[in-house]
């Protein structure tokens, strides 16, 4: 048998993607047939996805659920038995909800809220870079380390955004991570070289928020 090449299974793809077009006007044997083809193309792709490694993943827009998505992730690689690194910019001064939570897998995972809240409420710049830097480091020291499989970078773009830390840092400390491990950065405004150089990166988009549209103000259990 003759092992599809990469145009191939992009091909393949794009026919697939047809598959989920219209499909309430066929005969059952109609619809069989197109699911078969449908499984096919899958098989091909899983074939051709065999490469397993450790992954740069950012997510970042101005819509919700950035955090949250990585969270998912966190919960995912604790299900798993890995040992996970949390690391808090900007934000940390609210001592989240999550932390409460996570906080249970004492030894298997580390959390460090380690910022004082948003510029705004701080006021006070050096003390925002000054910390910025530290959680940078705690970040660090948890992706040079091939005991965690997970390190989350939470609002770390925000903090790449402000200036209080430069990308090139940030971008060369990446580089130290084992090849089997897993950072993910989030916030809001992403720079360029980090999205070019991550392996997965997501836009949260911003369609509706209660707070904007209804004045409705930060909840526990939705926010925080």
């Amino acid at each position: 048998m003759t092992t599809p090449t990469p145009t191939d299974v992009n091909k393949n793809l794009e026919s697939a993607d047809l598959l989920e077009t219209e499909t309430s006007s066929l005969t059952p044997e109609q619809y069989q047939r197109k699911m078969q083809r449908r499984k096919e193309v899958q098989e091909q792709r899983v074939a051709k996805a065999s490469q397993e490694k450790g992954l740069i993943i950012v997510n970042t827009g101005n819509g919700k659920g950035k955090t949250t998505a990585a969270l998912g992730m966190v919960m995912r690689s604790l299900g798993h038995g890995y040992r996970v690194g949390i690391v808090q910019f900007i934000k940390g001064a609210w001592e989240p909800a999550e932390k409460a939570v996570l906080g249970r897998w004492e030894g298997q995972l580390e959390f460090h809220a380690m910022g004082e809240g948003f510029t705004w409420e701080t006021q006070d710049q050096q003390r925002d870079i000054q910390k910025a830097h530290q959680a940078w480091e705690t970040g660090l020291s948890f992706i040079r380390n091939p005991e965690f499989k997970l390190v989350l970078l939470d609002e770390i773009n925000v903090a790449l955004k402000l200036g209080y830390l430069s990308v090139e840092e940030v971008l060369a400390g990446l580089e130290e991570k084992p090849a089997d491990s897993h950072v993910i950065l989030t916030g809001r405004g992403a720079p360029a070289a980090l999205i070019e150089r991550a392996d997965l990166v997501t836009e949260m988009t911003l369609v509706k928020h209660p707070f904007r549209e209804q004045g409705v103000k930060a909840q526990p259990g939705i926010e925080f």
